[in-house]
């Protein structure tokens, strides 16, 4: 036979070996990621994060500039709610994961926008055929290896421009050796196979391979993105229409991009495309992506908005997945009722209320008007219960799902001044740090829109005459119609100080026994229980030591005055 044919005939069988290897990948790929969806949804999340994943997941929240209220730092991270994320985050895109963070800090203040987005959840929680589809079409998004993909938006935007003049040389000499093949097939081929491995060789050692490799990533994503969006072309859900409108619209800008990032794949594409495959070798040998990346650049810089039209339309939808998924996982869920406010005192009332990241919560139910004041030993539930309350109106207001049977609110903003620490950084005492707290939750209750505060252990970085006498005046700042005001203390002087400002209630124990056992459930009035100084005698102090402690205690109670403690 022909060398010449033989060359040939050998060349399309290795191409078809490798096709049918590409082909049967894909599938395989398919399989799993079905295999998972199938496998999460409803359940907790299986995805691990390492150190820094969700402050890069953060990003997008934190470029989107609302003009609205947002749950700050302080709110967020008293609650704990990157915990409560990665609980509900079930996405399988990184426009997904962005969206949802963005969405949990981002209290919605209308009815009408809540509702539009608990129609889109419903729609994918009722329709499993829809849902599996949307997030196959998504997870070829994938999630980026540098965290929040709105960070390739502003990475493009800042990429320079190459001077490619070595790497066209490069491409003539290899080019030029393919002429040689019809004409000698086998010097042809050899010069060839020779070239390549130059070419190889130089493209990892240029410093535009090192330039380029995370903007290449970068375009990667994008061109997953759009051909995401391509898929969703075929989409016809009525439910979805404004989505994938939106969608629509954003790749329509990077027709041109498409055309000419053709060889562009970056690492990690996982676009499953037999084409794309096969171009991953090309680029490496031809240098085509160090080629064409000053073209492409300038095909996606100046188009930023619409990137961000793609990531939040796209994200949308993996979110609302999300969220379904999550309902799914709660023993005990509701939607919540929404009061309008018309001027009167607001109130808030919520049965069998739980908190989601506590294994067998006790459930606690209460309705709350004006200031609630909760007094109780330390471990009662105090703090557990406060936190639970604000978590369940920021649940209600982005993801339309409370942890409860019943909830019934207005629309509320939400803050706290709860798990403060020392800024050590900023050198500011654990006081210092706590007024400021204080004082941004003072400025935002007067504007007077509804608002849901939570402090715990008002002032505790002071001494007590101080905090007592500031704390009391602090709260009773915090009052009116439009303020719902929650606050746990050890101080019992201040239930009686802010008598008929605030409604007491308590958390108790019961020592007996020589064990501490606590009910977590809330009960009406202030603490009675003197189970401090009962500990010190289940734990072996000196009796007189604890019955001086608790005649003291006794006598403090019935006059107001400390007895002093010289003679005893």
């Amino acid at each position: 036979m022909d060398p010449y044919i033989t060359t040939i005939v050998c060349v399309i069988a290795l191409l078809a070996v490798f096709a049918i290897s590409i082909v049967h990948e894909n599938h395989k790929q398919k399989k799993t990621t079905l295999k998972k969806i199938r496998r999460v949804y409803g359940n907790v999340p299986e995805q691990e994060y390492e150190t820094g994943d969700i402050e890069r997941i953060s990003h997008y929240f934190r470029r989107k500039n609302s003009q609205g209220f947002v749950i700050d730092d302080i709110t967020w991270n008293d609650l704990d709610m990157d915990r409560l994320y990665m609980m509900v985050n079930q996405t399988m895109s990184s426009p997904g994961e962005d969206v949802l963070y963005s969405m949990m800090r981002t209290p919605l203040m209308s009815k009408e926008e809540l509702k539009a987005r608990d129609d889109l959840v419903e729609f994918f929680a009722t329709h499993e055929e829809e849902r599996t589809q949307t997030q196959l079409m998504v997870s070829k998004v994938g999630k980026t290896r540098i965290g929040s993909l709105s960070d390739t938006v502003f990475a493009l935007t800042n990429a320079p421009l190459l001077k490619p003049a070595l790497h066209v040389v490069m491409l003539v000499v290899i080019l030029s050796s393919l002429v040689l093949i019809p004409f000698n097939p086998l010097l042809g081929f050899a010069l060839f196979f020779l070239l390549s491995i130059s070419n190889v060789i130089i493209y990892y050692a240029s410093k535009d391979y090192k330039l380029t490799e995370i903007y290449l990533d970068c375009i990667s994503s994008l061109l997953r993105m759009l051909a995401t969006a391509d898929e969703m072309e075929t989409v016809n859900w009525p439910e979805t229409k404004k989505q994938m409108d939106a969608i629509r619209d954003g790749k329509k800008v990077f027709a041109s991009l498409r055309k000419k990032a053709v060889f562009i794949t970056g690492k990690n594409s996982g676009s499953g495309d037999f084409l794309q495959a096969i171009l991953d070798y090309v680029r490496i040998v031809f240098h085509v992506d160090i080629l064409a990346f000053n073209s492409v650049l300038r095909d996606v810089q100046g188009k930023s908005d619409k990137i961000m039209q793609l990531i939040d339309n796209i994200g949308e939808l993996d979110a609302a997945i999300s969220i379904a998924s999550f309902r799914e996982l709660l023993v005990l869920k509701c939607k919540p009722e929404f009061e309008e406010y018309d001027g009167s005192a607001i109130s808030l009332e919520v049965e069998d209320l739980y908190h989601p990241l506590i294994t067998e919560a006790v459930a606690n139910s209460i309705t709350a008007t004006g200031g609630t004041l909760v007094t109780g030993s330390n471990a009662s539930g105090k703090s557990t219960f406060l936190k639970n309350v604000a978590i369940n109106s920021i649940l209600a207001q982005t993801i339309y799902t409370c942890t409860c049977s019943y909830y019934c609110a207005p629309l509320l903003k939400v803050m706290t001044s709860m798990a403060l620490r020392d800024d050590l950084s900023g050198g500011e005492s654990y006081f210092i740090v706590e007024i400021k707290s204080l004082k941004r939750i003072l400025d935002e209750s007067k504007k007077k829109e509804p608002l849901l505060c939570i402090i715990d252990e008002v002032l505790r970085g002071t001494n007590t005459i101080e905090r007592i006498a500031a704390s009391s005046r602090i709260l009773r700042e915090l009052t009116g119609n439009w303020m719902l005001s929650f606050a746990a203390t050890h101080d019992i002087e201040l239930s009686y100080i802010l008598e008929g400002i605030f409604h007491n209630y308590h958390f108790e124990e019961e020592v007996k026994d020589n064990e501490v056992t606590f009910s977590y459930m809330i009960q009406n009035g202030r603490a009675t229980t003197r189970n401090a100084i009962k500990l010190l005698d289940v734990l072996g102090y000196d009796k007189k030591v604890v019955d001086a402690a608790r005649n003291a205690a006794e006598e403090f109670e019935r006059t107001g005055v400390w007895k002093t403690a010289k003679g005893e």
